[in-house]
Order: structure tokens, then C-alpha cells, then sequence
């Protein structure tokens, strides 16, 4: 309890008045009886009077704490309840931060098809020597599945999302907006776009994969000189569909 009271006026005051005392928490006046405080000084009440408030009484109780995001690093202070509640134990400065982990770590009901997910395995093992950027969004501030930043080099795997209402006509078109950004996004950064239509995968096997692996696989090949001959070159414009 921090009074706001001198003695004199502690004394002069009547047992009903209401004395002047500091918030603990937020440190603003609120008022207490005169009588309320006398039976706390003469242990009749254990209440301390010592917040304006039950918001400032838990506050107080789970003040906030300064974490450090789990993926880009950046510190913010966030009180531990909250902090509890994150279900993989990660702490995030923002939703999107929250959401661009999860999407990169997700065991399964990710955005991240098992065929991608093979085919990040499988391409660094074929082409060891080149750096590939597996669903990042850094070259065009949209996310592309697999970008080879040393030969400008993109492709996008479309499922049966980007051709069909799965969910309806207006998710659809949204869907196929973005697809159409990420080409004019990719032309603008003299980015070499292909777009695979995957949709035909119903159910993951790595001898249905292996087409995909080869048409992407052969598109690098273009790509890196003497590698293949000069009768399969990488055509000529920007974007190009792969049924």
C-alpha cells in the first residue's frame, strides 16, 4: 500500500472519507475508506489496497517478459500466460512470423506438398554445387517453391487448387491472381518462371514423382553450359506451363 496522504490529513480525516493511494502496477490515484485502511494496519484485512483495479492486480501477477521471435530474431515482451498457450513451444513477435514457421515446420495439413517435400531432398543431391531456395520469399516478396538464385531460375508446382473451386469460385480466383503476380513478379526480376501442373498427383509415390524430378532436373540442365546438348534448350520466354 503506497499512501498519497500525509499523517495530518490521515488523522483529520473521518472514518468514511476516502484517502488517496498509489496504483502499484499502473501507478495511478484510486481512493480506499479511511475505514478500509485502518482495519488493513490493524491486520483485520488482508487486503493490501495496493491496485486500482483487478486489471492491474493480475498485470501485476503476470508481468510481461521480453522473448526473442523463434524465426527472425527480433525481441518484444509478451506476458508468460500468453506465451503458454503457443502449442509448439515457439515464440513469435507477429502472426506472421507465428504463421511463416509453422508453414516451414508443419508435419502434415501444410501448404508443402509431400511431392515438394521429396523434391527438396532429391534436387540438392542431384546439382550439389548449386543453392536452392526452397519456398522463401526473398527474390520476389512471394513465395516461390523452388528458386536457383545463380541461374535465375523459378518454379512453381500447381496443384488441383490453382485449376479448380476446391473451395469455391472466389478462393479460386484469388489463388490464380496470385499465381498471375508471381508471374509479372518474376518478368520485372528477370526471373525464368516454370509452372508445373501437379494435379494429377492424387497420392504421393516417388515413381510418380520422378517425372516432375526429371522435368525440373532437365530445365537446370538447360541451364548450366555443356551439361545438355544444344537441341534442348530452355525456351525462350519468361514463363513457361509444364502439364
Amino acid at each position: 500500500m503506497q499512501p498519497l496522504y500525509t499523517d495530518a490529513e490521515f488523522k483529520a480525516a473521518k472514518t468514511l472519507d476516502k484517502l488517496p493511494l498509489e496504483c502499484k502496477q499502473c501507478h495511478g490515484k484510486f481512493h480506499v475508506l479511511k475505514h478500509d485502511i485502518l482495519s488493513h494496519l490493524k491486520g483485520q484485512k488482508k487486503r493490501p489496497f495496493s491496485f486500482c483495479s483487478t486489471k492491474c492486480s493480475r498485470a501485476n501477477e503476470d508481468p510481461p517478459i521480453t522473448w526473442q521471435c523463434d524465426r527472425c530474431g527480433k525481441k518484444f515482451q509478451r506476458k508468460q500466460s500468453q506465451a503458454n498457450r503457443s502449442k509448439s513451444g515457439k515464440h513469435f513477435c507477429s502472426q506472421s512470423c507465428g504463421a511463416k514457421w509453422n508453414n516451414a515446420h508443419k508435419t502434415k495439413g501444410t501448404r508443402v506438398s509431400k511431392l515438394e517435400r521429396w523434391l527438396q531432398e532429391q534436387l540438392p543431391l542431384l546439382f550439389p554445387g548449386l543453392e536452392f531456395h526452397f519456398n522463401r520469399t526473398d527474390a520476389i516478396n512471394a513465395e516461390l517453391d523452388i528458386f536457383v538464385p545463380s541461374l535465375r531460375l523459378a518454379f512453381e508446382l500447381n496443384g488441383i487448387f490453382h485449376y479448380e473451386p476446391i473451395y469455391g469460385p472466389e478462393k479460386l480466383g484469388r489463388i490464380q491472381n496470385n499465381d498471375e503476380r508471381k508471374v509479372l513478379a518474376c518478368a520485372e526480376h528477370s526471373i525464368g518462371l516454370c509452372v508445373i501442373d501437379v494435379s494429377s498427383v492424387k497420392y504421393f509415390k516417388p515413381i510418380k514423382a520422378q517425372k516432375f524430378l526429371d522435368i525440373v532436373a532437365n530445365l537446370i540442365r538447360t541451364k548450366l553450359p555443356g551439361d545438355l546438348p544444344a537441341s534442348s534448350p530452355l525456351p525462350s520466354q519468361n514463363h513457361i506451363e509444364v502439364p
